[in-house]
């Protein structure tokens, strides 16, 4: 596990991103569930749900976006875990996939703001 308290920018720590995504993910979670449960009482004919429920099904993609993030998370400290550091002291993932995890990461920092 040292590499996940290798340092990867400034004084963060690849643990310390790893929580940070958790407990982001976690935060949203609650978020989203809090939002479909105000929308709820909310709809009180056919009307109320055509407008309604579409916001529900956002917020529900979005959990689902998050859970995604969570996977490709655990992949990462899996790899990790198994010792398949290479001698770069990568976690044993290809150039296309670390590509591939900066873009990812990208996608989520523009989405977020």
């Amino acid at each position: 596990m040292s590499n996940l308290d290798s340092v990867v920018f400034g004084s963060k720590k690849f643990s310390d991103i790893l929580n940070e995504i958790y407990d982001n993910q976690k935060k949203k979670e609650k978020q989203i569930s809090t939002l479909i449960g105000e929308l709820k009482p909310l709809i009180n004919d056919i009307g109320d749900a055509t407008l309604i429920v579409p916001l529900i099904k956002e917020y529900l993609e979005i959990s689902v976006k998050n859970d995604e993030q969570l996977i490709k998370m655990a992949t990462i400290i899996q790899r990790a875990l198994t010792n398949t550091t290479s001698n770069d002291g990568g976690f044993g993932i290809s150039e296309e996939e670390k590509q591939q995890l900066l873009a990812e990461i990208d996608k989520i920092s523009k989405d977020a703001s």
